[in-house]
């Protein structure tokens, strides 16, 4: 996986949630707090979504195939879309039954220090995945606020991470109130309500992953800034003298089609035309240089044929010139 991936946020989060894991369900073991089963089962369920991930940016960097032209890189698509719904939806379902089972049936705690001192070492782990996930998505994020980062990257692990430790730190606050209330009250009742408030956590999460994963596997544009490059490359010299219409891709976090009809002069040659393409082209990928599939048609402007919007060949008396693909 590239660097822009995330890796070293992902391999933070696995060996955090690793390591609570084990501790989170020792201390299960020894207390019966269901808070603790349920903190458990979320962290072994963010250990294997950090799996997944690395696995997706592992199988992503696949060369093309003749069944696949334009190679693999969805695949950081799908396998955090199957994070969301898969891994953090059980995880909510069983933290929501579990916080059930125990409003139903509720016991005293016993050998309380157990289930506060994981909780505490929990928070610090958590913090420190969190602090390493913030640091790597800082330089791709830019001006941007966190919401509009994790609404608009293209690349879906960071987002998945920041979630991820977001959820848990909330969730760990929230089993550490129940563990809390559950002892200055003596009902464990409150131990219940805890875990059941961190189902609903993991849930809301999960919808919110979803829908912005949902979203790059349906096939997102570049972004604005991307776009004004790619226009500002491809618009030079004298043959290329415009843009009708543009429309881009990402085939993947780092990779992007560019699909372009261009203005070039009516007098031109067919030789002029093609070194303008070339060149075009080189321009392009040179400022964007994830810009790996591009295509661009010649035509000669005219108002009418612009006004018919980025798919002129699909309304009657479109233009008929063959595409030149590069």
């Amino acid at each position: 996986m590239s660097a822009s991936g995330g890796t070293r946020a992902i391999v933070a989060a696995l060996l955090a949630n690793l390591s609570i894991a084990v501790a989170k369900f020792v201390a299960f073991l020894f207390s019966g707090s269901s808070s603790m089963l349920a903190e458990s089962v979320h962290s072994v369920a963010d250990s294997g979504n950090q799996g997944l991930l690395l696995l997706g940016g592992k199988r992503a960097q696949r060369q093309a195939t003749p069944q696949h032209p334009f190679g693999f890189g969805r695949e950081r698509f799908i396998y955090a879309f199957l994070v969301s719904i898969v891994l953090f939806s059980l995880g909510g379902m069983f933290a929501l039954y579990e916080g059930y089972e125990k409003i139903k049936h509720p016991h005293e705690l016993e050998h309380w220090y157990w289930p506060v001192g994981v909780l505490v070492f929990a928070i610090i782990a958590e913090g420190f995945s969190f602090r390493t996930a913030i640091r790597e998505s800082n330089p791709q994020r830019g001006k941007d606020s966190w919401k509009d980062f994790i609404r608009h990257a293209k690349a879906p692990e960071l987002p998945v991470v920041l979630l991820e430790d977001f959820g848990a730190l909330v969730g760990l606050v929230l089993a550490l109130g129940g563990v809390g209330l559950a002892l200055l009250t003596g009902d464990g009742v409150w131990d219940g309500i805890g875990t059941l408030c961190i189902g609903i956590l993991l849930i809301l999460i999960a919808l919110v992953l979803a829908a912005e994963t949902k979203s790059l596997l349906l096939g997102e544009s570049a972004g604005p800034e991307v776009v004004r490059r790619i226009e500002s490359a491809a618009v030079a010299g004298d043959t290329v003298t415009g843009i009708i219409h543009m429309r881009t891709l990402h085939l993947g976090p780092e990779e992007l089609l560019v699909a372009a009809k261009i203005a070039v002069r009516h007098d031109g040659t067919a030789t002029e035309i093609a070194s303008a393409i070339d060149a075009a082209e080189s321009r392009i990928r040179e400022a964007v240089p994830i810009a790996r599939v591009i295509y661009l048609e010649p035509d000669i402007y005219s108002e009418s044929e612009a006004a018919k919007g980025p798919d002129p060949e699909a309304t009657p008396g479109g233009p008929s010139t063959p595409p030149a693909a590069h």
